[in-house]
């Protein structure tokens, strides 16, 4: 029975995915559709409108000859447009975050069908005004550019407007960004079209001087590093981000701390990685912590190799019932040892954290016991008699500053 609900429940799943794959795959086609219909309706206007332009707008000069060259022709010109704006994918890209990579495809799609409306016109022997054809091409590449781009467009005038309707709610986040590179201007583009956000991006910051007062997605470079601060303070800025993920620790570091200056909320987004995969998005971000601020690289540690190497060995934890002895007592036991020794002078510590192994681990082989590893004789005879594998020496005064004052106590 078990198997035959797991197989239902595959089943399910299957319908599911296939249901959700049909209704993503009519989704696309029916952009497709859409646009592929405005593309020839775009055609259809361009050619015929600059035909009237050839005649002054005037449709009664319109020769007869040409009016049937156009309705003999412009078939011709819609199916090619189409059929090459297919071949460059120009109905399968996300138009909402459309820029120069979209612009380019458009360029080169209208690049080739020069020389095949030239073979048409030489083959099927159509005379029109040279303006015809000209201005026609003209016409129709500008505005399949602004079919492709007015969704973008209108698309950030719609969010402007929910940004000002939610104005009185939510305050506006006013945000700086750190580094006008790639990953800069990925981010600040993610941030513009993005509907789910009530922020502004309102300057850039660079170190680079060429990059000064130039713009980066419509925002302007207002500085370097040394700016920070006051720019933050001048443009009301509440939220920065550092979108640098190829700089060094020290610069890093470095500015970040300018940063804190502003007491604006801070964010940096993940790495490297992100920038080659092309995947620097507002999602990706996270608050800059305390490792991004440390005067050295962070250590990094295998902590699934050590525990490894503890398994099947005698281990002792000096001052074990303390803060770190506890809770490295608290991980040895996960990698089951051979035996662990909880070594501690003060009692009540090395009983709570006895018993709270035995509660969790009860096949764990437990030995606790009190005494100082400053009397060389009590720590010599657990040697010899436990014979560790593994020490590890957590007992010790913690708070150094305190200790300074009584330095016969750690003797």
């Amino acid at each position: 029975m078990g198997a035959a609900l797991m197989w239902r429940k595959r089943g399910i799943d299957c319908s599911m995915r296939a249901f959700h794959n049909k209704n993503s795959n009519w989704d696309l086609w029916s952009k497709i559709i859409v646009i592929s219909v405005l593309d020839v309706l775009s055609t259809l206007f361009c050619y015929f409108f600059a035909l009237l332009l050839r005649f002054d707008f005037v449709y009664s000069s319109l020769p007869d000859y040409y009016v049937q060259s156009y309705l003999g022709s412009i078939w011709f010109w819609c199916l090619v447009n189409v059929c090459v704006f297919y071949l460059f994918r120009l109905y399968h890209s996300i138009w909402s975050y459309a820029g120069l990579a979209e612009l380019w495809m458009i360029i080169k799609a209208y690049l080739v069908l020069i020389p095949v409306y030239a073979a048409f016109i030489l083959i099927a022997d159509i005379h029109m005004p040279r303006s015809y054809y000209l201005m026609g091409y003209l016409l129709n590449f500008c505005a399949t550019t602004a079919i492709r781009f007015s969704y973008r467009f209108f698309r950030v005038q719609l969010r402007l407007g929910q940004g000002s309707a939610k104005a009185s709610k939510l305050p506006l986040e006013r945000v700086m960004v750190i580094g006008a590179g790639a990953a800069g201007q990925m981010l600040i583009k993610d941030m513009q079209s993005s509907d789910k956000m009530n922020t502004k991006v309102v300057c850039a910051i660079d170190d680079n001087p060429a990059k000064l007062g130039r713009l980066i997605e419509g925002v302007e470079i207002v500085g370097n590093r040394n700016d920070i601060v006051n720019a933050a303070k001048r443009l009301k800025i509440t939220h920065i981000v550092y979108a640098i993920p190829s700089s060094s620790m020290e610069t890093r570091r470095e500015i970040l701390n300018l940063c804190k200056m502003t007491n604006c909320k801070l964010q940096t987004i993940p790495g490297l990685y992100q920038l080659l995969n092309d995947e620097v998005r507002v999602s990706q971000l996270r608050d800059v912590e305390v490792s991004d601020l440390l005067d050295r690289e962070q250590v990094q540690v295998n902590n699934e190799e050590i525990l490894r190497s503890i398994s099947g060995k005698v281990v002792m934890v000096t001052g074990g019932g303390g803060s770190i002895g506890s809770e490295l007592c608290r991980q040895i036991a996960q990698s089951n040892p051979k035996q662990l020794i909880i070594f501690d002078i003060y009692e009540n510590n090395a009983y709570a954290i006895q018993q709270e192994l035995l509660r969790k681990y009860p096949q764990l082989n437990l030995q606790t016991l009190i005494g100082s590893v400053r009397n060389t004789s009590r720590v010599n005879e657990l040697m010899r008699r436990f014979k560790p594998d593994i020490v590890f020496h957590a007992a010790a005064h913690k708070h150094v500053p305190l200790m300074e004052d009584s330095p016969n106590e750690i003797m």
